[in-house]
């Protein structure tokens, strides 16, 4: 999973263009929006456009459990392992 952690990290920064931060920067359990990294509805969309091309995973953002996918880093690892 360390793996995978890291290519979602570097997924985030490349996908929204988060030039100054690095996969260290980014906490694998810290939430993704508001509090944590701080990303929006916006990045959220571009970040699932992202997961799209990589993983070949279409996302839905009515879907309760997939709000709960986003949550974190390792949270969308597990929805991203589970699911290809």
């Amino acid at each position: 999973m360390e793996k995978l952690y890291t290519q979602i990290k570097e997924l985030i920064i490349e996908a929204l263009n988060l030039e100054d931060i690095s996969t260290d920067d980014i906490e694998t359990e810290a939430p993704l929006f508001v509090d944590g990294l701080g990303l929006d509805s916006i990045d959220a969309l571009e970040l699932g456009m992202a997961i799209k091309q990589k993983y070949g995973l279409t996302l839905s953002s009515d879907n309760e459990e997939m709000k709960k996918s986003f949550y974190s880093v390792k949270t969308l690892a597990e929805y991203i392992n589970a699911n290809r």
